[in-house]
Formats: structure tokens, sequence, C-alpha cells
């Protein structure tokens, strides 16, 4: 007998260039070579637009306008969630009798109004730890209000994860959490994410480069961070993003060593990914594992992290930690002075092994489909 699942994502899964989003489509690939039949229940807005690629790994993919007007922010549920509200999702939902996941607490409507039976949740944030976090770090007041009663109906929505049969948690560090606040039933599987290494070029690099989404608050906090550590030094820094933001780039713009450089597609990263000496990992809030984390591991030379981004990831040795300006210049400073070699790949992969996206969809399955 097949194996068929459905997946209900809060964002479509292609191309994989951010976040919960590389986990996404990274396990449906990983399922689909295990042999499961995969029916994708996805979202468009912003102008995205249905994508062929899915269509190789799923058996039907169906997508559902998310519904972003501002009267869904009165709504009591979370503007999140409440946006992705949709009849005939519900509907094509709530008379399955094969197993369902969700992508994220944000997607688990259907499951609250309902009380689907063979439902699972993949959980990719503390959602509402997440939302208080970019509060914190936003100086726009209306959107700083915003964050905060986000956070609040996240952390109220929060109890209905439990009518899951399991969660499935993103890192360690939030295993901990849904552990202690759900129950037993409550499994860690590793990021999933893509393994392939960049080509064998260790030629030493002559930038430094710290690539994120400057749509998102702490990110954009992070960078002007980073522009501070090193306008005054005699190192260049690249920062790589796929969105502009006006006020990073005005900030650019004052220093001759500091440059932005747009990354339209992933293979422009991996670009400045083998060009690059060193990649700056910041974050200034403390959520799950950061998938570009991994991605750098994959991708990238020598790391410079913080304690908040590579913490209770089980990856801090693939690292050099570094949190204030004076620390972050001296590891630089050193990391310029070495080489990167196959060696340093060598060590890098062998603690890499228990992130082995296989095996993260094998123990899925197990769970999921045991008889």
């Amino acid at each position: 007998m097949s194996k068929r699942l459905h997946i209900v994502s809060f964002d479509i899964p292609y191309p994989p260039n951010y976040g919960g989003i590389i986990d996404v489509f990274y396990k449906i690939k990983e399922l689909y070579k295990l042999g499961v039949k995969i029916y994708l229940h996805t979202y468009i807005f912003d102008h995205k637009t249905k994508q062929v690629e899915l269509e190789k790994y799923c058996e039907k993919v169906t997508y559902y306008k998310r519904n972003n007007t501002l009267i869904s922010i009165f709504s009591t549920l979370p503007f999140r969630l409440k946006s992705r509200v949709n009849k005939t999702l519900n509907s094509n939902l709530k008379n399955l009798d094969c197993p369902i996941l969700f992508e994220g607490l944000h997607t688990i409507y259907p499951l609250y109004k309902f009380n689907l039976e063979k439902c699972y949740v993949r959980t990719h944030n503390i959602e509402h730890s997440y939302f208080y976090g970019l509060a914190k770090s936003e100086k726009n007041i209306l959107k700083k209000i915003f964050f905060y009663l986000e956070g609040f109906k996240l952390k109220k929505f929060e109890r209905n994860l439990k009518k899951a049969k399991a969660i499935f948690t993103i890192s360690p560090f939030e295993q901990k959490y849904f552990s202690e606040n759900f129950g037993v039933n409550v499994h860690y599987l590793p990021a999933f994410h893509e393994t392939k290494i960049n080509s064998n070029d260790y030629n030493k690099g002559d930038f430094i480069l710290y690539h994120g989404d400057l749509r998102v608050a702490d990110n954009i906090k992070s960078c002007l961070f980073l522009i501070d550590v090193y306008k005054d030094s005699s190192y260049n820094l690249v920062i790589a993003t796929s969105i502009k933001e006006n006020h990073i780039e005005a900030e650019v713009n004052k220093y001759k060593n500091i440059s932005i450089k747009q990354i339209p597609k992933q293979q422009d990263l991996n670009e400045l990914f083998s060009k690059a000496h060193i990649n700056t990992l910041f974050s200034f809030q403390k959520t799950g594992i950061k998938l570009k984390l991994l991605n750098t591991l994959y991708k990238g030379k020598f790391i410079i992290a913080n304690s908040p981004l590579i913490e209770d990831t089980g990856l801090e040795s693939t690292c050099e930690i570094a949190n204030s300006k004076e620390e972050i210049l001296k590891k630089t400073e050193t990391l310029f002075q070495k080489e990167f070699t196959e060696k340093d790949i060598e060590k890098r992969l062998k603690k890499l092994k228990p992130f082995s996206p296989e095996t993260a969809a094998k123990k899925m399955m197990e769970i999921i489909f045991k008889q």
C-alpha cells in the first residue's frame, strides 16, 4: 500500500531561498525519494506564481489565495494564521483518511477548527518568542506594536498544538520547550537542507560576507551592527540580499570598504560564498536553528557567529564565536591569516552527520506511518 501524505505549507516552497521554506522544500524532496506520495497545499501571495518544479516531487499541488488585507489584523486569531484561513482548503482536508503535515503553527487552522485525526505539525520557531524578538528589534512604533500583539495572540493560540498526534521540532532548544509544554509526543528532526558542497575552490577570499533577508527586523539590526563593526577597519564587508532596504543602502554608501550585492538567484549567493574568506552570521534573538547557518557550513569558508545564533544547535565548534565589536575584529584578523583547507571541510562534514536530511526523513516516516 502506498504511503500518502498531505503537506500544508505556509508559502510556496520553491525556490528555496529563505529560512523555513528551505526546510519545507528539501523535506518534500527527501520524502519523495523514499516513495511517499505527496499532496501539497500552499498559498499564493506577494506576486508569487505557481512553480512547475514542485510537480516533480508531488502528486498534486493545490494553491490557495492568502488574504493579506488589513482587516485580518483585527481578528482575535494571529494575523499570520487568520490571513491563511481558506474555506476551500478546509473542505479539501476535513474528510481525508491519510496523514496531514502542517508546516508551522500558522497553518493549523483546519486542525483547530475540525479536530482532524492523523495530523502532525512541524514547528519552525517558538512563534511568540520570535515575534517578541522582532518587536525588540523594530524601530517603527506601529510595527513594534503589531509584533507584540501578534506574539501575544500566537502564545495564546499555541495550546492548539495539543490536538496534533506529534510535533516535529527543528532544534534541541525548541525540543526542550515543546516537550515541557506539550508532553512526550514531541520529536526533534534537524532542519532539511541542501547538502551539496560548493566547488573545491579553497583559494583565500578577500572579503567578509553577510547575507540575509532585509525585510526582517532582526536582520536589519544585525546588518547595521556589522556595518558599525567594520566601517573603520581595513576589511571589505559585502552585504548580500535579494531585497533592497533603503536605510541599509544609505548607511553602506558612507563607507568605501562596505558594499551591497543583489542576489536574485541561489547561484549568485553561491558565487559569493566561493569568493568570501569569512562569513558573519549574527542575530539578536535566539530562535531554533538558522537555515542560513547550515547553508553556509556547506557552501562557505570560515564563519564568525554570535552566541544567540549558534548556541544549542550542536554546531558550536564549527564556528568562531564572537559577541562584541572587539571580539569580532580580533577573530577576523586571526582568520585572514589562515588558509581554509580540505581538512577543514572534512571536520565540518563529521559535525554535520547528525543533520542528515535522509536520516530525518526516515525518522519522520517511521513516526507518521508506523503500523
